[in-house]
């Protein structure tokens, strides 16, 4: 006899509204992701298409990376350039789209679990799918080009499997997103700290060596091969200045329009960068602000309940600090941002996820069109470039302040 529990269509309706979710925001992405090509989106595109072909089609034809050909990104990385060029060479770009559209959708799917594990609302759910779907309309055509959806895809993930109480997954695919991209390193810490509470300290500690199992695998065979080239292209990353889009540039350039400071713009590192004694002073004060800002939310977190919502309100927090305080801000950083901070609930997730939105959208007004006038020291770009930078800097703050109310509230007594 089958017997019917008075939960079944609690979990069914909860089921329901989570595909309800997931579908408005795939909708969204798609029409999106195909808005994109219409002609306002898609002049003056500045493209990396190109340079993925060249690593893909290296390694299709035998060549290994670091060694026979320099790459500048890490190991991790390597699948988003060589699986689309099992496309034929005239439509590399087209399987790097649809690569980035598979993406998307996973992104989107995942977040809904996430949120279905936070104890989202109907309401939550579906606000925060739809500004995923929306994202690529928002930031613009720098979505088509970059790989950053697939770190991105991979930090959802592995933060969807923690919450579902997969450590040992979600730490091994928050591993291979750091091989990818290094930022989702920031959240390993939480992870482990809400393992720790949660299932104790043998499945942390198993959970961290998953993770630095999964870097290892990904770094040891370059290590081996190519020794030599791998850590040029990681000290490479590490060495780099101060990068113009960065905080400490907008705050540069916007002195410059008022005439108090000229600055010196130099190509190097594969990006315009600003040089001399100011702005490598700045950029070493910016690192220290980022490692402070990040280490201040994983201490925040430690003192808090470390439950899920602590988790999703500290992860978002931590990257955001990542992004708004480092000495290199590209646009396509922003989509680090897209499926983390609408995890974020109450009246402060809203405004972050506002914030957000307004980011990306101010980043679409002068990027890409009037990147070249940025680098010419225009005025425009430079107030758009400083109005945003001090948007993410907000966003840095109001998730700080929810994790401390979370904090706050975790530490009252019962």
């Amino acid at each position: 006899m089958n017997v019917r529990t008075d939960r079944e269509p609690a979990v069914r309706g909860a089921g329901r509204r989570v595909v309800l979710a997931a579908t408005l925001g795939a909708v969204l992405f798609l029409a999106s992701f195909g808005l994109l090509h219409s002609r306002p989106f898609a002049r003056g595109q500045i493209i990396d298409t190109p340079l993925y072909q060249r690593y893909g089609e290296a390694m299709l034809d035998g060549q290994v990376p670091y060694r026979d050909f320099t790459l500048e990104y890490p190991p991790g990385a390597l699948p988003a350039f060589v699986l689309p060029a099992f496309a034929s060479h005239g439509h590399y770009r087209t399987a790097f789209e649809i690569f980035g559209v598979l993406l998307g959708l996973g992104t989107i799917a995942l977040v809904a679990l996430s949120l279905h594990r936070l104890r989202a609302s109907a309401t939550w759910l579906l606000v925060g799918c739809a500004i995923i779907g929306l994202a690529p309309l928002a930031l613009g055509s720098v979505v088509l080009t970059r790989f950053d959806a697939w770190p991105a895809f991979l930090t959802a993930a592995g933060l969807a499997a923690a919450l579902s109480r997969r450590e040992r997954l979600g730490l091994g695919l928050l591993g291979l997103a750091a091989a990818a991209k290094i930022y989702p390193i920031v959240l390993v810490p939480l992870v482990v700290l809400c393992v720790r509470r949660r299932a104790g300290l043998r499945r942390a500690v198993e959970g961290l060596a998953a993770f630095a199992a999964v870097v290892l695998l990904c770094l040891l065979p370059f290590a081996v091969a190519a020794p030599e080239g791998l850590w040029a292209a990681l000290s490479r990353q590490l060495g780099r200045p101060l990068q113009i889009e960065s905080l400490g540039s907008s705050l540069l350039l916007a002195a410059h329009q008022l005439g108090a400071y000229l600055p010196a713009v130099v190509n190097s590192h594969g990006s315009q960068n600003l040089s001399g004694s100011l702005p490598d002073g700045l950029a070493a004060v910016q690192t220290v602000l980022q490692i402070a800002s990040i280490a201040g939310f994983w201490l925040l977190y430690a003192l808090g309940r470390r439950g899920p919502q602590e988790l999703a309100a500290a992860s978002a927090g931590s990257v955001s600090a990542f992004i708004a305080l480092g000495k290199v801000l590209s646009p396509q950083f922003l989509l680090w941002l897209v499926p983390l901070v609408p995890l974020v609930g109450g009246a402060l997730g809203i405004a972050a996820s506002a914030i957000l939105a307004a980011a990306l959208v101010l980043t679409h007004l002068w990027f890409p069109q009037l990147y070249a006038s940025l680098v010419g020291l225009g005025a425009t770009p430079a107030w758009l470039l400083l109005a945003r930078n001090a948007l993410l800097v907000a966003l840095t703050a109001v998730l700080a302040a929810e994790s401390w109310r979370l904090m706050s509230l975790g530490r009252k007594p019962a």
